[in-house]
């Protein structure tokens, strides 16, 4: 019973060919194609007013020259948004849950704020591993420890994603099959249960928002470091 709760993040194979790359790119065939029409349907209007509100709220934290990874950064936060949403549905596979595809996502990411600074302001991008009026027999643990965390940040943001993630999946499972095992015996005690899931549902659906936000919001004051 308890492997049973982790095959749903097990990659589906087709003839031995591992589905994620299809499931990764399905969410962008949901994004409405944009045309030179002077009036636009609903869905596209909407679309636009949707990203147009999440270029601005991830623009807020950066200068000018940040404004160069608008596309990137709007790009991912649409990705991971209706990624993590579609996967609540039955019957799918979330790819946000495997550790592999978040590191993959947040460590060139990351990898690119750090060399940005240090090709454009390497004094600044190496100060921050040192505070200012740090005592000196302080400076060499304070730089293996300020290092160490520099280091840890594009770990933190895969494990962040997979872990709240996979851990919701989880506790709806858990929550589900409670209910339907006890819909014959207990009726009134399934009922509840199911009120629990419903509720539970509605919060992993923000908690899908929500960590989407926060994966590129910190990316954006990553780059802001460093530019």
């Amino acid at each position: 019973m308890n492997l049973s709760f982790f095959d749903q993040f097990a990659s589906p194979c087709l003839l031995g060919i591992p589905l994620i790359l299809l499931s990764m790119l399905f969410p962008y065939l949901l994004i409405s194609p944009q045309d030179n029409r002077w009036l636009s349907n609903r869905l596209s209007t909407l679309q636009l007013w949707f990203i147009n509100l999440i270029t601005k709220q991830l623009m807020l934290p950066l200068n000018k020259n940040g404004h160069k990874w608008a596309l990137i950064l709007t790009s991912l936060m649409t990705f991971l948004l209706l990624t993590n949403l579609l996967g609540l549905l039955p019957y799918t596979f979330t790819p946000t849950t495997q550790l592999s595809m978040n590191m993959a996502l947040a460590l060139p990411l990351w990898l690119a704020t750090l060399l940005t600074g240090l090709r454009n302001q390497p004094s600044i991008s190496l100060g921050h591993l040192l505070p200012e009026g740090t005592p000196t027999p302080l400076i060499p643990a304070l730089i293996l420890i300020e290092t160490t965390s520099l280091l840890i940040r594009p770990l933190a943001l895969g494990v962040r994603l997979t872990a709240n993630l996979t851990a919701g999946h989880l506790l709806i499972q858990l929550i589900a099959t409670a209910t339907s095992v006890l819909l014959p015996i207990l009726p009134s005690v399934s009922i509840l249960t199911a009120l629990i899931l419903l509720l539970l549902t509605i919060l992993e659906v923000a908690v899908a928002m929500i960590q989407a936000y926060v994966f590129v919001l910190l990316l954006s004051l990553y780059l802001q470091e460093n530019i």
